[in-house]
């Protein structure tokens, strides 16, 4: 594990309240929550967002990326268009934690409209605890990192 505890966070305008409330649960975990909106309940385009976030974890600044938006499948979409992220959406723990033991995702997209906020921390929590396994995960990790060349 690295030490960089930087996560990105961002969202489209139907996340904002979520996004906060994850923003501040991972700082007093002991993250850095770079939370680059929006803030605003204007609506907004949730690739803009997704991309912006994913940009921030593919350059190294954020070890991981919590990205949101009504269901979290368009913004996870317009995420994993950024060379080196590996993005899921998860509406329950576990696809969080197999996420992360399974396929060194990166990243994290949950829906606002779809999952509680508790229900929303906790995957969070699986996924910020579990690690990548390696092994034969690893290899599979690999010929996905080769769809992008």
């Amino acid at each position: 594990m690295t030490d960089n505890k930087r996560i990105a966070l961002s969202s489209d305008h139907a996340a904002i309240q979520l996004r906060q409330t994850i923003a501040d649960y991972i700082t007093a975990k002991g993250w850095e929550a770079v939370d680059i909106g929006p803030t605003t309940p204007e609506s907004t385009h949730y690739p803009k967002h997704g991309a912006a976030a994913a940009e921030l974890v593919a350059s190294g600044d954020c070890q991981f990326g919590i990205i949101l938006c009504g269901t979290g499948q368009g913004i996870m979409m317009a995420a994993n268009k950024v060379k080196g992220v590996r993005c899921g959406v998860c509406s329950e723990p576990l696809s969080a934690s197999m996420i992360r033991q399974h396929n060194n995702a990166n990243m994290l997209s949950i829906g606002a409209r779809v999952v509680g906020e508790e229900l929303a921390l906790t995957i969070v929590d699986a996924f910020l605890i579990a690690e990548f396994e390696g092994g034969r995960h690893g290899t599979r990790v690999e010929m996905i990192e080769a769809l992008e060349a």
